[in-house]
């Protein structure tokens, strides 16, 4: 498994419109490019960071060579609009070595029948 640890800092006022249209992009580059999701979390300074899982790096690399597009527009503008500064290059991009998150013990259960 791949990682991939974005932040954005998102203009006063418009952190509902960003963390909607972070959900919905999200859905759309998971179903689109193949990503496992992600997470979005909120820093104490008011960034917000996503932790994107992917299969694999070059499942990453493609879809952030084609920019992750995708066809919903308003979405997309929602995004860019709500967003105040953010680096072009993710924070960190690496390879997951050990997982024991919950979650992922929980899902891994279920998929051999141990769930």
């Amino acid at each position: 498994m791949f990682v991939a640890v974005y932040w954005w800092r998102v203009h006063p006022g418009k952190e509902d419109q960003f963390r909607a249209a972070w959900r919905r992009g999200t859905e759309l580059i998971t179903a689109i490019y193949g990503s496992h999701g992600s997470r979005l979390h909120r820093t104490a300074d008011g960034r917000f960071v996503g932790i994107a899982e992917w299969p694999d790096e070059a499942s990453w690399r493609r879809a952030f060579e084609a920019k992750m597009v995708y066809d919903e527009p308003a979405t997309r503008a929602a995004f860019v609009d709500a967003i105040a500064d953010a680096p072009r290059e993710p924070l960190l991009a690496m390879e997951v070595t050990d997982d024991l998150l919950l979650r992922t013990l929980a899902l891994a259960d279920e998929d051999q029948g141990r769930g």
